[in-house]
């Protein structure tokens, strides 16, 4: 499979100008030693699973550690519903199992798929940086896509009370209950994240760029954090964000979408959201209107005092 990008620009001219890659020479040196020492199915089954274990707890630990800052309860979105130590060990419970008993064996798939597809694993075969963020980019579309259709499906009255209850466990979520599921749930809707690795996959790197984008993506929705100008992902055209999912576990119906927002947009069920933020905007400049005129009304009885002395 061809870069993408070669048939939209000349990279090479736009490469010329920027900074060499500072991290390029030893990544090099430890993915050639990893080939070199390990097999295909060592690599892409217990490769995979350390990569996906390491990237998800330590996604998970800000969120873990702000808990203990009183700072950072003012980024909290639903302050009066706090973490507990029950609903997180809970949830670790029911994580691991997903993790070792679900995700494993769908895991240990990726070296037959490899091999059936030839989907090589060199450092020589290696795409630039440029294609594979392209590559990335349209996997997190086609499983942005999977994940709102079926994702509101599981949330039809007939069978909502079977499987996606469980996710709903937490109306407030934390970064943890990202994969917080019933397994029934981890299979449907994982499905979105292979389609596009199934699309478009031309080397072993790019199912691992992409389980990590994914991973960080995934839990900063669910941290139950909002912290402006701080995190990269909002640099993102119409990235939903942590606000905006959280919404959907607090309301429980609309913005069905995992990543983007164009979904949730065209068919309205952003609605409810919308006019929420709209109530509590307004809310808030009434507040601070009275709050103006209670200065001022104060302002003028000094005033009035002073003249009389």
């Amino acid at each position: 499979m061809d870069n993408l990008t070669d048939h939209l620009f000349h990279p090479q001219q736009v490469l010329d100008f920027l900074p060499e890659n500072p991290i390029k020479e030893p990544f090099a040196n430890a993915w050639i030693y990893m080939t070199n020492n390990y097999t295909k199915f060592q690599i892409a089954t217990w490769g995979s699973l350390i990569v996906h274990e390491l990237i998800y707890f330590a996604a998970c630990m800000p969120g873990i550690i702000f808990q203990f800052i009183p700072f950072m309860r003012r980024f909290k979105i639903q302050a009066n519903r706090p973490e507990t130590f029950e609903g997180q060990w809970k949830c670790f419970k029911l994580i691991m199992f997903n993790h070792f008993f679900i995700q494993l064996p769908l895991i240990a798939g990726t070296y037959v798929f490899t091999e059936y597809f030839n989907i090589p694993y060199g450092w020589e075969e290696m795409p630039p940086w440029y294609d594979l963020a392209l590559r990335v980019f349209g996997c997190a579309v086609i499983e942005d896509t999977w994940h709102y259709f079926l994702h509101g499906a599981l949330h039809d009255k007939r069978i909502y009370k079977y499987i996606h209850k469980v996710h709903h466990n937490f109306q407030s979520p934390f970064g943890m209950t990202a994969e917080y599921a019933h397994p029934a749930e981890t299979l449907i809707l994982g499905m979105g994240f292979f389609w596009g690795i199934l699309l478009l996959a031309n080397h072993m790197v790019l199912l691992w760029a992409w389980v990590c984008v994914r991973l960080f993506e995934t839990i900063d929705v669910h941290s139950g954090y909002d912290i402006p100008y701080l995190n990269p992902f909002h640099l993102i055209p119409f990235y939903g964000g942590s606000r905006f999912h959280d919404f959907h576990h607090f309301n429980f119906t609309g913005n069905y979408s995992s990543t983007f927002t164009w979904w949730d947009k065209i068919f309205g069920t952003d609605r409810q959201f919308k006019e929420y933020y709209a109530k509590q905007e307004s809310l808030k400049s009434a507040q601070n209107s009275n709050k103006t005129q209670h200065n001022s009304k104060k302002t003028q009885q000094n005033g009035k005092k002073t003249k009389s002395q």
